[in-house]
């Protein structure tokens, strides 16, 4: 058997009120490989953003567990779990939210830059990156 990228298991996130619970994730369970592509879609209300901000490890399920690469991200302490999301989760919206006074250049490097992490490989991968998604003339632009 392949070992998992992402492991999700008996995910619950309940949303409470005084006077009511509502469940957006009821014991959902799953399995990711390496290389898998995974599409989560359903209708509006089903529990789509709430499943990715918890595999993301946006927010706390209610009950159950998400391990990325063998690491359980809820056993994490605040500190390391925003140094695991910035190294290794990536987000892609619905709708961009880039800073218009900032250029392309800027505005891709910009989560880099808050880790303090922009050195030569990082400088180097996002060329390569640039490059691979034809996004060299655009450097400067602004949204």
């Amino acid at each position: 058997m392949a070992i998992m990228v992402l492991v999700a298991q008996q995910l619950v996130k309940e949303y409470r009120s005084r006077s009511l619970a509502v469940r957006a994730l009821n014991g959902v369970d799953l399995a990711v490989a390496p290389g898998e592509f995974l599409a989560v879609m359903g209708p509006s209300g089903s529990g789509k953003s709430t499943l990715l901000h918890l595999l993301g490890g946006l927010d706390q399920p209610t009950s159950g567990a998400v391990v990325v690469r063998g690491q359980s991200l809820f056993d994490m302490d605040d500190n390391a779990l925003t140094r695991f999301r910035r190294r290794e989760i990536g987000f892609v919206f619905q709708f961009f939210n880039l800073l218009p006074t900032l250029s392309a250049e800027e505005n891709i490097l910009l989560p880099v830059a808050i880790g303090g992490e922009v050195n030569g490989e990082v400088r180097h991968r996002f060329r390569q990156l640039v490059r691979l998604l034809g996004l060299g003339g655009r450097l400067g632009h602004r949204p």
